[in-house]
């Protein structure tokens, strides 16, 4: 399927990046470790929030392409009804992977956190991947959110290593 995205919601998606941006590198600030780990949490909630919208993406697709229910004395097509479900379940993990992160959050495992949202992200791409093989996803919407996907992993990557490794950034 291929299908060309409005460009709102390429404008909309690259400004989806700044608070990813502004946010990780607010959570490496060595001026005042307090306000660190309030941005890193700040971070991974705007992650999860995220996480949760993908997910969105496909349960709206689930209902737009499942099929009205056939006749009491029809077949429904073993297709359909697989890519309705795929979509469905492929709609309910990354807002779960999201609220993980916010619970492993709450409970003072920030890093940890950090991880699990980069891991949702991964999972999410991978999973949108396959789907867009069987024809499932437009090939515009998988070119935004390769590119987007790419950037938010190899930036939340870094924030969280370079935590990990004591680095702060003084501002």
């Amino acid at each position: 399927m291929h299908r060309r995205l409005p460009n709102l919601a390429i404008l909309l998606g690259l400004a989806g990046l700044i608070p990813f941006i502004v946010f990780g590198l607010a959570a490496m600030s060595m001026a005042n470790p307090v306000r660190g780990a309030r941005m890193l949490a700040i971070l991974t909630a705007y992650g999860a929030v995220v996480l949760g919208f993908l997910g969105g993406v496909h349960w709206g697709l689930a209902v737009v392409t499942e099929p009205p229910a056939p006749p009491s004395d029809t077949v429904q097509p073993a297709g359909a009804f697989r890519t309705a479900r795929s979509h469905l379940l492929l709609g309910a993990a990354p807002p779960l992977i999201g609220w993980l992160a916010l619970l492993l959050a709450a409970f003072n495992l920030a890093d940890v956190a950090l991880a699990v949202v980069i891991g949702g992200y991964v999972a999410t791409i991978v999973a949108e991947h396959q789907a867009h093989r069987t024809g499932a996803l437009p090939s515009g919407y998988m070119w935004l959110r390769w590119g987007l996907s790419v950037v938010v992993v190899a930036w939340l990557v870094t924030v969280l290593v370079l935590r990990l490794l004591g680095a702060r950034m003084v501002f």
